[in-house]
């Protein structure tokens, strides 16, 4: 079993994964990635690095024994003007601003590089823990019902014409009309803005209405940048007045399964898992 370097940003994510390989009796060391990684990640073998510390990063990974690399967690887009990198991350820098000219996507692929170049292997959170993706079907006691059929199809088609154009990863839709797409401020903040829509164009509470959709983009490194939910997203999907949230099985991340399972049960969300759309 190879030993793994755990890249850790934001979010509960990180903690996730060095969990399972502690259970699992995998051997792992963590890059907590100073600004983002929590407090709970100092719970677990390794050390802090900033963004442009490229060098520190691969050199603790090689002084541990890793072989391969997981990147879970948030990590904003940084300002590069503002980094202070080492001498490795120095000679990586013009390429990977010029990667991110191009889009997230190819800053990550970009990123990914860098690491393979050094041999490592690279893993996603996804396949370093089973069954941490959405099912095909239903998670949870709630289904989605006739009339939501219309509203799954319709967020499904948008979020994926916005990952095709490399703009999102999520959209709302409610009795056909899109409320809203999701680009650089995440899935939280979309939801917000659901919510601060008037009651005549999305559900409440007490009649709960339209579906949020995500699916990840043709074009997206799936090993680093899976779409990704958790209870805070059941959360915010019930304030925002909505029915439920669909994504493609195998495709989306569900953070702490049974909190969010219990959460879209009290709260009387349905969470569908569909067929991956084809290439």
């Amino acid at each position: 079993m190879r030993k793994l370097g755990l890249i850790a940003g934001g979010g509960t994510l990180p903690a996730e994964i060095a969990n399972h390989c502690r259970s699992a009796e995998r051997p792992f060391a963590v890059m907590r990635l100073r600004g983002f990684s929590g407090p709970e990640m100092r719970d677990f073998p390794g050390v802090d690095v900033g963004l442009g510390e490229l060098g520190k990063c691969i050199k603790a990974l090689k002084d541990a024994g890793c072989e391969a690399v997981c990147f879970a967690g948030n990590v904003s887009r940084p300002d590069f003007s503002s980094l202070k990198p080492d001498l490795r991350g120095l000679a990586a820098l013009p390429g990977i601003v010029a990667a991110a000219k191009n889009g997230d996507d190819a800053l990550l692929r970009k990123i990914l590089a860098e690491f393979e170049k050094e041999g490592f292997a690279i893993e996603g959170a996804h396949e370093v823990v089973a069954g941490l993706t959405l099912p095909i079907g239903r998670l949870g006691a709630h289904s989605p019902t006739e009339g939501d059929g219309a509203d799954i199809a319709r967020a499904l088609e948008v979020a994926r014409e916005i990952g095709r154009l490399d703009v999102g990863q999520g959209c709302v839709v409610c009795r056909g009309l899109v409320l809203a797409v999701e680009a650089q401020e995440g899935t939280d903040a979309m939801l917000r803005r659901v919510a601060d829509l008037p009651e005549a164009l999305r559900g409440s509470s007490e009649r709960l209405r339209g579906v949020l959709a995500k699916a990840p983009k043709p074009i997206q490194e799936t090993r680093v940048d899976l779409p990704t939910i958790g209870v805070a997203t059941v959360q915010r999907a019930a304030r925002a007045g909505l029915a439920g949230i669909v994504g493609e099985a195998g495709r989306l991340i569900v953070l702490d399964r049974e909190a969010v399972i219990a959460m879209a049960d009290e709260l009387g969300l349905f969470i569908l898992g569909m067929e991956p759309a084809r290439p």
